[in-house]
């Protein structure tokens, strides 16, 4: 019980308390249950890769979206991870290519540049075919960070860097935004058609 509680503990968003109901948990299901689970991890292990191409983790090299001769290949949006492609995605209004960082700047939990796939983002770039690079890390310290080294690493390339919008969400009440989130929406502010 204490080496499975120790690796549930060791996953991302779960601490000892969480570790040890799910330990308990599996103890209670059927075997087949947690057999079937055991085989879902090792097969997931064994068949979800890096695309080659963007980083993104896919079943295939490369991957759908890189396959996919129908999306815009003259912009590329970049990620922090895989999970904010998904997101993307689900929205429907983006049709270009993607390129995840596989991590962000953050020298405190040892991620460091190098450790970022910011150079084959380059090698990308390269083939001049891209227009357009969507730096679209996520809207805090660390990704505004990533972003910032991203921008520099890309200096002096013939594309064009743009940054994801950011400001007051849809349906909610400026009374309730805080500070940073105004200050996004006001340097962000587009002009209104008089039309």
């Amino acid at each position: 019980m204490a080496r499975l509680t120790a690796q549930f503990v060791r996953m991302p968003g779960i601490g000892a308390k969480t570790a040890e109901r799910l330990a308990y948990h599996i103890l209670r299901i059927s075997p087949q249950e947690a057999m079937e689970l055991a085989r879902a991890i090792e097969e997931v292990k064994r068949t979800v890769k890096e695309c080659s191409v963007c980083c993104l983790l896919s079943e295939s090299d490369p991957c759908h979206i890189c396959s996919d001769e129908r999306r815009d290949r003259s912009t590329i949006c970049v990620l922090e991870d895989s999970r904010d492609a998904a997101a993307i995605e689900q929205s429907g209004s983006y049709h270009g290519l993607y390129h995840v960082l596989c991590g962000r700047l953050a020298p405190l939990e040892g991620i460091e540049p190098e450790d970022l796939t910011v150079e084959k983002l380059r090698d990308r770039l390269a083939a001049k075919t891209v227009q357009e690079v969507i730096l679209a890390t996520n809207p805090d310290m660390e990704g505004d960070a990533t972003a910032l080294f991203v921008q520099e690493s890309l200096r002096g390339l013939p594309v064009r860097i743009t940054r994801l919008a950011r400001g007051v969400p849809t349906g909610s009440h400026l009374e309730y935004a805080d500070r940073t989130v105004l200050a996004d929406a006001l340097d962000g502010r587009r002009e209104v058609s008089s039309e």
